[in-house]
């Protein structure tokens, strides 16, 4: 069983940062790519940064130049560094990554139970 824990949301004010972690645990053979995405009320959920396990990035154009995405493959953990947050950042914020729980199993997708993060203005 794998589980994704996410930490580190809250309530900031505009100009603001915050730092999301998420960390891996359970029967986890390998990790490929791991990921952030976000889901604001009453909009889809977006791809906000994602990162291979050899660490090439990519990101939301809303997010480049103020958000970093980083991972520590020896603690199966990626973060999200928030800066110069705004309100239309205001969103729950998931964890996602590719998995393999054996050498024979191929890659499976695992989200986490989400973080609220609310920017005010």
């Amino acid at each position: 069983q794998v589980q994704l824990v996410e930490s580190g949301g809250g309530l900031v004010q505009a100009g603001g940062s915050l730092r999301l972690s998420c960390a891996a645990s359970g029967s986890i053979f390998s990790i490929n790519d791991m990921g952030w995405y976000r889901q604001a009320p009453g909009k889809q959920r977006e791809l906000v940064a994602a990162i291979t396990s050899g660490g090439s990035t990519i990101y939301a154009d809303s997010v480049k130049g103020r958000f970093t995405i980083s991972r520590d493959n020896a603690k199966n953990t990626v973060y999200l560094q928030m800066n110069s947050l705004k309100p239309e950042d205001t969103a729950v914020y998931y964890c996602n990554a590719q998995i393999r729980g054996s050498s024979w199993l191929t890659p499976r997708d695992y989200w986490g139970q989400g973080t609220q993060v609310t920017v005010s203005s």
